[in-house]
């Protein structure tokens, strides 16, 4: 099975040292390019449509634990009640951080919208769950002017491992689709994130109401899959219609906890560094 990861961790002596040399490769743009390093050949969309739905939670959701954040007063001092651990944030039957995204039916190439950000603000990310477009620029922000890093452990895309030492922004792209790429920041154990990476601008997350909605999809059959860190994947079949809009829902429980979480490298949460080594699928 593969887990998530959250955990204290202590700082290590090369972010210390190095904060600003990057781990994982060269340049401003860690990630990698693009595919194909080039222009990208684009499909028009004309008569696109809508697909829009909501994420169900049925059952108890499990306690959010408090977030310690007593050896970073700057950061304790930026909420002002004690900040919660984001892994399942459920309420009034709904389920947030979800990431939909289409899986399978598209055909073309489509362009990288403007780039996203991740901001690091009272010593967590901003947001939990996000998606980018292969190519598109992810601006990792640091608000709070101390020191973070920024560390991606993808499989199929380049390690990311950036110290941030002060107010600044950093932009990576990736050059892979992924879907899920864990973020951890080394120098503050509770601080992660989750990217996901897809060839295509269709993708979402799941607000706090638990509703989504992907625009100007190209009229056609296709198969969604939402993914939730806790909670696995689910995937639903859709039809959008030439200007047209098209519901989905998915529907999770309680009971669905600890299930199959799909991501490139199982993540211990007790590792305190040492990434576990990745069950084979034939034993999963």
């Amino acid at each position: 099975m593969f887990t998530q990861f959250h955990r204290t961790s202590t700082v290590v002596a090369i972010i210390l040292t190095g904060a600003l040399a990057a781990c994982g490769g060269g340049g401003e743009t860690g990630g990698g390019e693009a595919a194909g390093g080039g222009q990208m050949a684009t499909t028009q969309v004309t008569n696109g449509g809508t697909i829009s739905g909501v994420v169900n939670f049925a059952g108890s959701a499990p306690a959010m634990g408090t977030i310690d954040m007593s050896a970073e007063p700057t950061c304790a001092a930026a909420h002002t009640t004690p900040p919660m651990e984001e892994s399942v944030v459920a309420s009034g039957g709904k389920l947030q951080y979800v990431f939909i995204y289409i899986k399978e039916g598209l055909t073309g190439s489509y362009p990288a919208p403007a780039p996203t950000t991740i901001d690091q603000r009272g010593c967590v990310y901003i947001p939990h769950v996000v998606g980018v477009m292969v190519g598109e620029t992810l601006e990792i922000k640091n608000s709070d002017g101390l020191l973070h890093n920024i560390h991606t452990m993808p499989t199929a895309n380049r390690e990311f491992n950036r110290g941030q030492p002060t107010n600044m922004t950093t932009p990576t792209t990736f050059s892979t689709p992924e879907v899920m790429i864990p973020v951890k920041c080394d120098v503050h154990g509770w601080m992660h994130s989750y990217i996901g990476v897809v060839a295509h601008p269709y993708f979402a997350v799941s607000g706090g109401d638990g509703s989504f909605s992907i625009a100007n999809v190209p009229p056609g059959t296709y198969t969604l899959e939402a993914w939730h860190e806790k909670y696995g994947v689910q995937t639903a079949q859709v039809t959008v219609e030439a200007n047209g809009a098209a519901t989905v829902t998915f529907d999770y429980n309680a009971s669905m906890a600890g299930a199959v979480v799909p991501m490139g490298q199982a993540i211990d949460l007790h590792d305190h560094g040492v990434k576990a080594t990745p069950t084979p699928p034939a034993d999963r």
